[in-house]
């Protein structure tokens, strides 16, 4: 246990032992009692250019003779708490399984799935559509340069699932408590400790892949089973229950199946609604890629404080409303690049990437507008429809061989020539070309994002200016689905099915759809024993 104070400011030439010594100060303690002090969080505070301030939730653990209870009590603190060390409720059942649990999908949400299962015993077999992350990036890569691509192993379907393609973030609005086991395994697993303490914590997509490959193999000596390049096509119903699945040809028994397939499986997806599982249309959001130099974003961020060594590459997340419409910004990625990341032929679709040094000359975003049935209509199927006549329309914009349309912000705004920017170098791998965007989107889309673009500049000089550059289209935001499932995560239509992760429309990132896939296998845990191997 710890004592935890948040908020505590110091200089940015300050080092940590200030925030501690500010620390001490608070809970009027002796720091000859203290057995250590470390960050927990660590932010910075940019609201005010001319006043950068680096924040710290400081942890503070005292000897044994100290009452840590009563020391935080007496400070009468209102930023202070004590910090027990969480650790996953795990029940096992005592009922036998006919067969192994079985996972659709090798994303975040099928992964950690995956892992907590074998952790306990119960030797999951996974199925994964895409390829193992080395087959995967040599497929990415080649399409990157050639502008061929494969449709089975992509920036969407693989090892990791789309995440592996970005920028690793790990910044969730959740707030369960699954998030530090979350963690822990990350690092475990290969990923920088710092994500422990950051507030925005992030990995990279070059170090993910390693990430995702160990916990790949620390599955297989538990026991469990991953193929690669196995596809789910069908559900086995027998009596009204889940008998099997069957993948590429051959039929699999399972009475438990864990349906954490991505936000972008979509016949799979389709397959859901022949077997008539529960499944409705939801909100999600679309787009473009909006890129600008990041010294820009930095110095519109941090002022004079700019290239200050202690402050990270400048990043924004920046939202304005109107009416019950949104338009804001998406998995912002500093020093990074806008990525091809289509799935399906003749398609364009664009996503965002980082390395773990965030050390490009670019700063990207997706910049999106929130639609929901009233843009596209009330069917399951109806918000897939939108994203792929967006995708298709993108891809004929561009010129075919998977260019993308895209215009300066500025001559968005003017809604006059479409124009490149002179300073500015897009990074979209296969090319761009000069297209009016607003010939892509419905009005209403348009009009937000123009309102975003002029909102936002008066955030970020520049954010929005002639050498700011929009890519199309962004699609892939969210699951334009939710797979219903009732309180014991099931389907209300097919018992042993339990609808998972983002692709099921229950997470919203990497982390939120690993806590998914955590919360999942907890409930298959606590009513079945463990597989007798």
């Amino acid at each position: 246990m710890a004592i935890v104070l948040s908020g505590i400011q110091i200089d940015l030439d300050d080092s940590f032992e200030k925030a501690a010594q500010l620390a001490y100060k608070q809970l009027k303690i002796n720091p000859q009692n203290v057995v250590s002090v470390y960050p927990v969080k660590n932010s910075i505070d940019a609201r005010h250019s001319n006043k950068i301030k680096l924040v710290y939730s400081v942890g503070v653990a005292l000897k044994e003779d100290q009452d840590e209870e009563s020391v935080l009590r007496d400070a009468h603190l209102s930023n202070g708490s004590l910090r027990k060390k969480y650790s996953l409720d795990i029940s096992l059942g005592s009922r036998l399984m006919s067969h192994r649990p079985v996972i659709a999908g090798f994303g975040p949400a099928g992964m950690f799935a995956a892992l907590l299962l074998a952790q306990h015993g119960y030797c999951p077999m996974v199925l994964e559509r895409g390829m193992d992350v080395d087959t995967r990036v040599l497929a990415v890569e080649g399409f990157w340069k050639s502008g061929v691509l494969d449709t089975k192993t992509n920036v969407q379907f693989g090892e990791g699932g789309a995440g592996t393609f970005s920028d690793g973030k790990l910044t969730t609005r959740i707030h369960d408590p699954r998030c530090e086991y979350v963690m822990e395994q990350l690092t475990k697993f290969g990923a920088p400790s710092e994500i422990l303490q950051r507030s925005k914590p992030h990995i990279g997509t070059d170090q993910l892949r390693m990430v995702v490959k160990n916990m790949r193999h620390q599955i297989e000596r538990l026991g469990g089973e991953i193929l690669f390049g196995t596809q789910v096509q069908d559900l086995l119903i027998r009596n009204g229950k889940l008998a099997g699945v069957t993948a590429n040809g051959e039929s699999i028994p399972c009475d438990q199946l864990i349906m954490a397939i991505g936000h972008s499986a979509r016949d799979t997806f389709s397959v859901l609604l022949k077997r008539e599982i529960p499944m409705i249309s939801k909100a999600f959001s679309v787009g473009v890629r909006i890129e600008q130099l990041q010294t820009v974003v930095d110095q519109g961020l941090y002022g004079k404080f700019a290239g200050h060594p202690a402050l990270d590459k400048g990043e924004y997340q920046f939202s304005y409303r109107e009416g019950e419409r949104g338009v804001y910004t998406f998995c912002m990625c500093p020093g990074g690049m806008v990525v091809p990341s289509s799935s399906e032929q003749n398609t364009v679709v664009t996503n965002g990437m980082s390395e773990y040094a965030r050390d490009g000359k670019n700063a990207n975003a997706a910049l999106v507008v929130s639609v929901d049935g009233s843009d596209f209509g009330k069917k399951p199927q109806d918000g897939i429809s939108f994203q792929r006549n967006l995708e298709q329309a993108a891809f004929l914009a561009g010129g075919g061989n998977y260019i993308a349309p895209g215009q300066t912000a500025k001559s968005f705004l003017e809604n006059g020539i479409p124009a490149l920017p002179d300073q500015l170098e897009p990074t979209y791998a296969l090319g761009v070309r000069a297209y009016q965007l607003n010939r892509l989107f419905p009005n209403s889309i348009n009009r937000m994002l123009c309102a975003g673009l002029k909102k936002f500049e008066r955030r970020i000089p520049g954010f929005s200016g002639s050498n700011a550059f929009l890519t199309g289209v962004e699609t892939r935001t969210s699951s334009p689905v939710r797979i219903l499932r009732e309180e014991n995560l099931q389907s209300p239509g097919l018992k042993g099915l339990y609808p998972c992760g983002e692709g099921a429309g229950y997470a919203g990132g990497i982390v939120s759809a690993a806590v998914d896939g955590i919360r999942v296998a907890q409930h298959i845990m606590a009513q079945y024993a463990p597989i007798e191997k």
